[in-house]
């Protein structure tokens, strides 16, 4: 079973579609994060879930 982890980002009405684009360019290129879920609400928000998996480490001796 995979597990993830979640980050909900929320930006203001005023960004614009290319600093949307940096900032989760940088979410994803630098901390592999990806998009899981994307609002845009009638006012011009943006909610955004992002998600990245869990990734556990096994012992072995």
């Amino acid at each position: 079973m995979v597990e993830y982890t979640y980050l909900v980002l929320s930006l203001p009405r005023g960004t614009t579609r290319d600093a949307a684009r940096r900032i989760l360019t940088e979410h994803a290129e630098h901390d592999g994060w990806e998009i899981d879920r994307l609002r845009l609400y009638p006012d011009g928000s943006r909610r955004i879930q992002l998600r990245r998996k869990v990734i556990r480490q096994v012992r072995t001796f």
